[in-house]
């Protein structure tokens, strides 16, 4: 969007004849902005000073790029009733592409993704499996549920019994271990006393002994285990109740290897078929039980259904690929919706509404009654005006002046995304727009340029017949312009921007699966449907964020432009013309440095452009490099080269010529025209008044005090006009050594005063008020840099006392 420039001769007369009108409307723009007597004078002004040639080249751009669609509408559109009574003049057999899309979305709906097993995710759940059976294994063996004696004494169904039966039928059967019996045992606990008699008649009374303390000693294991204990077994066996540990320590040697082996198979044989997410709990542990039921033993059964369902989970991820064939063959396979009508047949009735379908009919057999559509068109050329009105009156509200480059770039970038619109390209370019704008011009209006573009574009949509862009991307392309519009111009580094690149593609993607997640009810397949996308429109406003990146170098060159980045550049003391500067002429560089400490801190004091005035002050001197020896703070010590020359006009031009020398470097180095501007525009067309009066002493006929003025022009912005002021004040604060800030700010505002009567401040915007306040920061920049220090005394600068004290 761009807005014309309009003169400002009223306003400047203002300011010269009545300081304080000129103050009073500076304060209050909305106030001027508001009198309709103010607005008409500004647009007279547009037209006397030819930027309604802009004007119109921005409005027929912009309404012959968004109103493209009304180039080719028809009249008997979608919604419209007809004339009369319209018959086919031929056969015709058309396919309705937007049912056909609907019919195979429908289709696609229904397909559940294929999937496939997760190797990976098996892999991990044996590994987790072997680890829980280690531990169990672990658990029994601390109990003691390994045989404890060959089973040729006794038999394993009998040294589990012994081990796990209860204390009182221990004491029966030690209490009946000498009574023999003829009779064949039939219980356990039978088996047990028969089998322990044997023992005591076969074994030595010490070895008997012994293998009852045996005994004693692992049931005492067996009950320890039975209680948990908080150690890392007993954590990674935390699953199991009181009831399955009794079983797990219960289980035979061979028992327990059974077990295990079925557990193993069953996980091997359940993990092959797959287990899908959302399997409800009770399938999986039916689905378990019942594979267990066929190789583990009936007592154990419980206690491996338990394991497998802490252990087994989901293992099975959708196959994209075969998900995606799947949905084009079931695709291709949709039979397309057709319409048709035969010669002679009605396609719509007098007096009906068209519908979409015979719309179709009527386009396919040229009885649209296609044109351009005028009445639209007039529409969209009265909204683009709006709109560039719009912009023009917040470019006057923020003062921004801008050339006729500019407002061919601000043209270009406006018709980009509407450009795109009109292309079908879904991924909308705003946030490339509202970075380089914010860059270049302010966040203040890129914002109003996004804005009314993104209402331009709105209208575009509106406008169409058939909407090639969906709501979700126009909103999520607007939002992330409208960030990078109200962040680029702010920041100051290229790591900053590439922060807000990213920052931009993340909001873009999660702007658009929200909006997908409101305006969507696909059910469970939304989540397959909607992140790809997303992720998508992400990338795209991390790209256009690269884009704009990548496209700002080239703009700037092509089209004289200076931003924040490029003046910390250009600002930076290792750029060549700036070393050059400090060798070839050191005084002239130390001069400068001052300078732009004190025009640093005015600027800031008056919410100028600060970087603008660091680069501008850094290089508005580079012409004394021509002849450094001209300039007294490049002497040091040596003869005065104006003293021999003996000379005032010959002097003057020296002095003159550092100005017209600095504008050939500047041109040479292709330094911005913003930052060539402060290289006249800080002496303006001031007197050289050292030489002049030296002229009139010598008394030789009339001294043409336009011999003795710079050329100019005078400082035409708030920043030169603050170099200028920091320039003459500099000198004048250096030579100041015991004097108060009073009498500091006196001399300041003297120069300040002298400067205003000779008119060198009349086109820098700079109020009676504000000039205030840049005396003031000038004298607190100077006691800043000239603080008082201790003085050393006589005996710390002696030598010999200096090196006593070393040693």
């Amino acid at each position: 969007m761009i807005g014309p420039n309009s003169a400002r001769q009223s306003d400047l007369k203002l300011m010269k004849h009545s300081p304080s009108i000129t103050h009073r409307l500076a304060d209050h723009p909305r106030k001027r902005l508001s009198s309709w007597q103010g607005i008409g004078r500004q647009i007279t002004a547009i037209f006397a000073s030819g930027s309604w040639l802009m004007f119109l080249l921005a409005l027929l751009t912009l309404t012959g790029v968004v109103g493209n669609r009304l180039y080719n509408q028809p009249q008997l559109a979608i919604g419209t009733r007809a004339p009369e009574t319209i018959i086919a003049p031929s056969d015709v057999n058309i396919k309705d592409d937007l049912k056909t899309v609907q019919k195979q979305e429908a289709e696609r709906s229904r397909l559940s993704p294929v999937l496939k097993v997760n190797t990976a995710k098996n892999k991990a759940i044996f590994n987790d499996l072997a680890t829980k059976l280690d531990h169990l294994s672990t658990l029994r063996k601390e109990a003691g549920a390994e045989l404890f004696v060959p089973t040729d004494q006794l038999s394993e169904p009998v040294q589990v019994y012994l081990r796990t039966c209860s204390q009182s039928a221990w004491e029966r059967i030690l209490a009946n271990v000498n009574t023999s019996t003829s009779q064949q045992p039939h219980s356990l606990s039978e088996q047990a006393k028969f089998q322990l008699a044997q023992l005591s008649q076969t074994l030595s009374s010490s070895d008997f002994s012994q293998l009852l303390t045996t005994l004693d000693q692992v049931r005492q294991q067996h009950a320890a285990t039975l209680t948990p204990t908080p150690t890392i077994d007993d954590q990674e066996t935390r699953w199991l109740s009181l009831r399955q540990r009794r079983v797990l320590l219960g289980l035979s040697p061979s028992q327990w290897q059974v077990t295990r082996t079925a557990v193993e198979k069953t996980a091997r044989q359940m993990l092959t078929q797959g287990i899908p997410r959302g399997l409800p709990p009770s399938v999986l542990e039916s689905a378990i039980e019942l594979q267990l039921q066929e190789t583990a033993p009936p007592v154990s059964v419980n206690l491996g259904r338990e394991l497998l369902k802490e252990t087994l989970t989901p293992n099975l991820v959708e196959d994209t690929t075969q998900t995606k064939a799947l949905e084009e063959a079931v695709t291709s396979a949709v039979e397309p919706v057709m319409l048709t009508v035969e010669a002679g047949s009605p396609i719509v009735r007098s007096g009906n509404v068209i519908s979409r379908e015979q719309f179709l009919l009527l386009d396919a057999l040229g009885l649209s009654q296609r044109g351009i559509n005028w009445q639209g068109l007039l529409l969209c050329a009265i909204l683009v005006t709006i709109a560039i009105t719009f912009f023009w009156l917040t470019k006057r509200l923020v003062r921004r002046k801008l050339r006729r480059r500019d407002q061919i770039l601000l043209i270009l970038l406006s018709v980009a995304s509407p450009l795109l619109l009109m292309l079908g390209i879904t991924y909308s370019c705003l946030p490339a727009v509202g970075l380089l704008v914010s860059s270049f011009y302010g966040p203040s209006l890129a914002l109003t340029q996004i804005s009314l573009v993104t209402g331009l574009e709105v209208y575009t949509l509106l406008s169409g017949q058939e909407i090639f862009v969906a709501w979700e991307a126009l909103i999520t392309g607007a939002v992330g312009g409208i960030l990078a519009a109200a962040i680029a111009g702010q920041l100051r580094s290229r790591e900053e921007l590439a922060i807000l690149g990213g920052a931009i593609g993340l909001v873009e993607g999660a702007v658009y699966l929200l909006l997908s997640l409101i305006l969507n009810t696909t059910g469970e397949t939304i989540w397959y449907a909607m992140l790809p996308d997303a992720v998508i429109y992400g990338l795209s406003g991390l790209v256009w964020s690269i884009v704009a990146f990548g496209v700002s170098p080239y703009l700037e060159r092509f089209f004289d432009l200076v931003t924040p980045i490029r003046l910390a550049e250009l600002a930076n003391p290792n750029r060549p013309l700036l070393q050059r500067l400090a060798i070839e002429a050191p005084g002239t560089f130390q001069h400068t440095l001052f300078v732009a400490s004190l025009a640093e801190a005015a600027a800031r004091e008056l919410n100028c452009n600060v970087e603008l005035v660091r680069a501008g002050t850094l290089y508005h001197d580079i012409g004394k490099m021509h002849d450094p020896l001209g300039f007294i703070e490049n002497q040091m010590g040596c003869k005065n080269k104006h003293d021999e020359l003996n000379d005032p006009y010959a002097s003057a031009k020296i002095i003159k010529k550092h100005v017209s020398e600095g504008l050939v470097m500047a041109r040479r180095c292709g330094l911005p025209k913003a930052i060539q501007d402060f290289i006249p525009e800080h002496q303006g067309t001031l007197l050289i008044s050292y030489f002049y009066f030296q002229a009139q002493k010598e008394g030789k006929g009339t001294v043409a005090e336009a011999d003795f003025r710079y050329d100019g022009p005078t400082p035409q912005s708030r920043e030169t006009g603050i170099v200028m002021l920091a320039d003459g004040c500099e000198a004048a604060l250096r030579s100041l050594s015991d004097v108060s800030s009073e009498k500091a700010l006196s001399m300041v505002n003297k120069i300040i005063r002298s400067r205003w009567q000779d008119e060198q401040l009349k086109d820098a915007n700079l109020t009676p008020n504000e000039l205030k306040k840049i005396a003031q920061v000038f004298v607190r920049v100077w006691q800043q840099t000239n603080h008082k220090r201790i003085a050393y005394p006589k005996a710390a600068l002696d030598a010999k006392y200096a090196s006593s004290l070393k040693k």
